[in-house]
């Protein structure tokens, strides 16, 4: 009996020291000349599960940028979900058809825009008729009925046919030749005869801002936005023929957005609007030089209760999320103290009723040994066409436009008082221009 119990305590001792080897992972065995992992926590497949998932590991970080080594990184999150910008679509309406066109759509993070698809209903938020265009930022739907009031949306994919991103809605009525169109919602077209020729901006800028639209290069209209940052600006008694709109806004600290440019050519006769225009955040900083592990206060402007993405360039690029307050201000003290030693740039964009914006301006600052607060700067002497206080692409766009053509009235003075005043665009201006390159 004692023999039989001894055996027994000896086989339940074996089991007590040697079988939970079996089934407990030791760190130091999940190890290579490239990897080792510490401390795994394993837990049962049955975890998180219902009748139609079962979740049996994740891979995730505990903090941004922080799942990282030489050879990988892992960012995770909504901060690191790729997006695209939201395209604004023009409707002009002829006879039986309405010609569409929309910006080019950006993408970030890894998602590319590849091809377009044109939606099309006869009634206000569809359903739609989609037809995918293929990688063009233009398209003529015909077939339509005299008339009658169409409604477009422009659906942006990826390499895998995937809607990633949709304007906002437009709408057009077609008309015969000598009749006239109507509009409502973001965009419309009217047919000739007496009709004017005409063409409306309509978006959203910030809460109480100044909307400036350029014809080209030259301020045309001034307009204050809305308490909820809409506009709609209309420039009537055109003629026929291209032109080159822009349009930008001013917060109430004097920042400006970038300027979003149109070209466009209007038909006699026809109403032409622009619609779903979302400007650009405005964007500053409080300090030229920051003391590396000091908070850096990154602020600006956009339309109220916006989700404002603030990307900070560095060795490794860094988002963080502000919300902007109900008048569109937002604001957000950025910790330092992962940054490198050197010089860094930031920007902004804003998400709001499913649309999202361009990026800011970049604005740059310096991390270092001491802080110097921000000072503000002038704005260019000259070569700044579109007046934003910047000298760049946009006004390298518009002066070469005007390149060995016949200066209008508006730009002749534009042409006097910001370029070589010689009355022509030639490659002085354009020496000029490098001149002062603000980027």
């Amino acid at each position: 009996m004692h023999r039989i119990s001894a055996r027994v305590f000896l086989v339940f001792l074996f089991i007590l020291l040697f079988l939970p080897a079996f089934f407990v992972a030791e760190a130091e065995r999940y190890q290579s000349s490239s990897f080792n992992v510490r401390d795994p926590v394993l837990f049962s497949g049955t975890y998180s599960t219902s009748t139609n998932y079962r979740l049996n590991g994740v891979i995730s970080q505990i903090a941004v940028g922080t799942s990282s080594i030489t050879d990988f990184k892992v960012n995770s999150g909504f901060l690191f979900y790729p997006f695209v910008t939201t395209p604004t679509v023009t409707a002009t309406a002829g006879s039986a058809q309405v010609s569409l066109s929309w910006t080019a759509s950006e993408g970030f993070l890894g998602w590319v825009p590849t091809t377009y698809t044109t939606g099309r209903s006869t009634a206000a938020g569809g359903p739609y008729t989609l037809t995918n265009v293929g990688n063009v930022t233009s398209a003529t739907v015909s077939g339509l009925t005299n008339g009658t009031t169409y409604y477009f949306v422009i659906r942006v994919n990826d390499a895998f046919g995937n809607g990633v991103a949709t304007s906002s809605e437009v709408s057009s009525t077609p008309a015969a030749s000598g009749g006239s169109g109507s509009s409502s919602g973001s965009s419309s077209g009217g047919g000739g005869g007496g009709n004017p020729t005409q063409v409306i901006f309509r978006g959203r800028a910030y809460p109480g801002s100044i909307v400036t639209l350029l014809q080209d290069g030259q301020v045309s209209v001034k307009q204050p936005a809305g308490p909820d940052a809409k506009f709609d600006i209309t420039l009537s008694n055109l003629t026929g023929g291209s032109y080159n709109f822009g349009v930008y806004s001013e917060d109430k600290n004097g920042r400006r957005s970038i300027a979003q440019t149109f070209p466009i050519t209007l038909s006699v006769g026809a109403t032409t609007v622009v619609g779903g225009i979302f400007l650009s955040p405005t964007i500053g900083v409080d300090k030229e030089e920051v003391r590396r592990g000091d908070d850096i206060a990154i602020f600006g402007q956009s339309v109220a209760d916006a989700q404002i993405t603030i990307s900070v360039n560095s060795f490794e690029e860094r988002f963080v999320i502000a919300k902007s307050d109900r008048d569109g201000v937002y604001l957000y003290n950025f910790d330092t103290a992962p940054l490198e030693l050197g010089s860094h740039t930031t920007k902004s964009k804003a998400a709001s009723s499913g649309e999202v914006s361009p990026f800011s301006h970049l604005i740059g600052f310096k991390v270092g040994t001491r802080t110097i607060p921000s000072t503000v700067k002038r704005c260019p002497d000259k070569a700044d066409v579109n007046s934003d206080c910047r000298v760049n692409l946009i006004d390298f766009s518009i002066t070469a436009y005007w390149y060995r053509r016949t200066l209008s009235t508006g730009f002749r003075e534009i042409e006097k008082t910001k370029l070589s005043g010689d009355g022509k665009v030639n490659l002085t201006d354009f020496s000029i221009m490098a001149y002062y390159w603000t980027g």
